[in-house]
């Protein structure tokens, strides 16, 4: 298993609890969305899986190791998180020194040909010796994907992918992010992005997974949806994606 989360549960300083027993897995190579409504503990997960949080109770294991303090070096090279806004992850003044900082700061080797192949994976060589801040918002999503790449990591974790991306580099971003040979979870509440790129999905309310399985079964079940507070674009029918 590339990802265990067992009985995961977390609460905040002030009493919330934001996760109540989440428990999942994930096999090396799957692609998982995880969907709910605002406040359902979605993105307090993501910072669980490379321990930005510590549980109030349960486990998390990313390739067999248990996400905990001593092992936190291995854990966030192990578990890449691209967050909502590439700009939290651009800071160094070429593109090319962005993606091999995660690299040299764990003194990994071959730091050129990393580079080059996390660009390259992503539709983004060309762009190596420019500045980050001088590139389309589509772009940024890009590199800071490569950000993580460039690590090799177990699991790539995304949080919301297409905000922001105009309807083209929403598509881009999926073909890209179809093509990678990796184990990907997908924080997003895109449902059709969801239903694009991820055969399974998570459905997280209150803390608690609510359902867990085909992302075009989840996404069809109308009482479902409706009971959770999501809702899919006006005339938007899963099963004619699906089938194409």
């Amino acid at each position: 298993m590339s990802l265990v989360v067992k009985d995961l549960s977390f609460i905040y300083h002030d009493g919330t609890r934001a996760l109540d027993g989440v428990s999942f897995s994930i096999e090396r190579g799957e692609r998982v969305a995880v969907i709910g409504p605002n406040g359902a503990g979605k993105t307090t997960l993501m910072l669980h899986l490379n321990g930005v949080l510590e549980p109030t109770s349960g486990t998390v294991e990313i390739a067999g190791m248990r996400v905990e303090r001593a092992n936190l070096r291995e854990v966030r090279r192990r578990v890449g998180l691209v967050f909502q806004d590439p700009d939290d992850q651009l800071f160094m003044p070429t593109v090319r020194e962005d993606v091999a900082f995660g690299p040299a700061n764990l003194g990994m080797d071959d730091l050129d040909a990393r580079v080059h192949q996390a660009l390259a994976a992503v539709g983004m060589e060309h762009v190596a010796d420019r500045p980050p801040h001088h590139l389309s918002f589509g772009q940024r999503r890009r590199v800071a994907i490569a950000t993580v790449l460039a690590m090799e990591p177990e699991v790539m974790v995304l949080d919301e992918p297409t905000s922001n991306l105009d309807p083209a580099s929403r598509r881009e971003l999926a073909e890209i992010l179809d093509g990678l040979s990796i184990t990907a979870l997908v924080v997003t509440h895109d449902l059709p992005f969801a239903l694009r790129l991820c055969p399974r999905a998570l459905l997280l309310s209150d803390g608690r997974v609510i359902a867990d399985g085909p992302t075009a079964r989840i996404l069809s079940d109308d009482e479902l949806l409706r009971a959770h507070r999501l809702e899919l674009p006006y005339g938007f029918d899963p099963a004619v994606l699906r089938s194409t």
